[in-house]
């Protein structure tokens, strides 16, 4: 796929922030999916809650009836004591799902290393016989930005991925604590010095995502951004012989 396709992909499916956006990203992920659709059920909830506590202050101050509305003896306390409890239990135990599904690994097909220096990222590919796929990856100047580039978010390596792919992410820090972060995947988690955190992703589509260092790790933590190019397995594959063939030249 060409760069002009992955750029319109981006632009279709809102892979890239937008000015303005309040917002998610479009979901690439399955576990963003389930995050987009948590965050709408609990939107409706609050919903709910605000115009029926609205609806009592109206109605108490209207009517002159708030002791009526608001302090009417035990009945009424019950009542704002179990209505709470049983939403806050409605919320929790899709809460938890969701907790325990973004921090399980299922069997990765495929392992990265990423580390986070002052101010750019480094990849590692080490699950092949060859030697070690490994690459720094920096933001590009603006001044050196083409037509259709996103300012501060594009790089000159991207992150490749095949789609439709169980991969883990190993993330650590070179120097300070910095935090690896892509919304459309779901996945923020932090980088910190001599330890090893991890977390997963799948994509289920081709396309550019992008991401930026969510943790302020000094003067220039603003220009370390994230750029993961989900592709099929094999202009996967053949990226990665195109890789491997530069290091052996």
């Amino acid at each position: 796929m060409s760069v002009d396709a992955l750029w319109g992909l981006s632009l279709r499916f809102k892979d890239a922030p937008e000015p303005w956006q309040i917002g998610f990203q479009d979901a690439a992920s399955p576990v963003m999916e389930e995050v987009i659709y948590f965050h709408d059920q609990i939107m409706f909830i609050l919903m709910i809650i605000i115009t029926t506590v609205l609806w009592l202050i109206m109605r108490a101050l209207i009517g002159k009836q708030y002791d009526r509305y608001l302090t009417d003896g035990t009945f009424i306390e019950i009542i704002w004591t179990l209505i709470p409890a049983a939403i806050l239990i409605f919320i929790a135990f899709p809460s938890l799902k969701l907790l325990y599904l973004m921090d399980e690994v299922v069997d990765p097909a495929l392992t990265i290393k990423a580390i986070g220096h002052q101010w750019y990222w480094s990849y590692e590919y080490s699950d092949y016989p060859t030697d070690t796929l490994e690459f720094d990856s920096y933001m590009i100047p603006t001044s050196d930005l083409e037509n259709g580039d996103l300012r501060l978010l594009e790089v000159d390596n991207r992150l490749v991925v095949p789609i439709q792919t169980q991969i883990r992410v190993l993330v650590t820090g070179a120097d300070v604590i910095h935090s690896f972060a892509v919304p459309s995947l779901s996945v923020k988690i932090d980088a910190v010095p001599g330890r090893l955190n991890q977390t997963n992703f799948f994509v289920k589509r081709p396309g550019v995502f992008y991401g930026q260092c969510s943790e302020i790790c000094g003067a220039n933590h603003s220009f370390m951004p994230i750029v993961v190019e989900a592709v099929s397995l094999d202009k996967y594959i053949h990226w990665v012989e195109s890789q491997a063939n530069e290091l052996t030249d």
